[in-house]
């Protein structure tokens, strides 16, 4: 009776393994990693932020419109639930992209405003500010990309012959992923008109500190 039941035990345990179960496993641990570490970088670049944004007001402070946005896109990005319950949630995922999104927009219109006062680029202290977030960008853009193939491959596999029957079995659905829209949004430099920036008083040397 035992070797029956070993032998049935084996059985299923090899059945599991050749349907793909096993695979199903072992790509939605990697998913979690994967976003465990997307989070992380994410959650680097929020902490820069502030001490970003205050170097640049003590130099620009009447530029209120990028640093406000700046400031109310970190608080959107870090008001949200990153649970790994998003992974299973196309509109909870779709609303985190969005506002990460926003937020790298945002950056990259402070910096770019940050072009227009010599005296800001050479300050020490957003050199180094500005060296940290490019990491931290880079860092992102290696997370995210070891996610979407993650998620690519624990996808293809749920809809693959015979795994899709297992996952359908246990209840595994596709995943969403970043998209290439955002993709190409976050890729795509801001536009920034300096013609805006209002006018200084007469004698008020360009860029100096308020």
């Amino acid at each position: 009776m035992r070797k029956l039941i070993l032998g049935l035990l084996l059985v299923l345990l090899a059945s599991l393994s050749g349907c793909g179960y096993n695979h199903l496993q072992s790509t939605d641990e990697q998913i979690k990693a994967s976003w465990s570490e997307v989070v992380n970088q994410y959650q680097r670049r929020a902490d820069l932020i502030p001490n970003l944004v205050n170097t640049v007001k003590g130099y620009a402070a009447h530029e209120k419109d990028v640093l406000t946005q700046v400031t109310q896109a970190r608080a959107a990005a870090t008001s949200m639930q990153v649970t790994p319950e998003v992974l299973n949630d196309p509109a909870a995922f779709a609303k985190f992209q969005a506002a990460q999104g926003a937020l790298s927009g945002a950056l990259s219109r402070l910096l770019a405003v940050s072009e227009n006062y010599p005296n800001l680029k050479a300050d020490a202290n957003f050199r180094d500010l500005q060296a940290q977030l490019e990491g931290t960008e880079n860092r992102i853009a290696v997370a995210r990309n070891r996610y979407i193939k993650s998620v690519q491959e624990f996808n293809v596999t749920v809809r693959s012959f015979p795994s899709n029957l297992t996952a359908m079995a246990f209840g595994y659905k596709q995943k969403p992923n970043f998209t290439v829209e955002n993709e190409k949004e976050i890729a795509t430099p801001p536009k920034v008109d300096f013609g805006s920036v209002p006018a200084k008083p007469p004698g008020e040397t360009p860029g100096a500190a308020k």
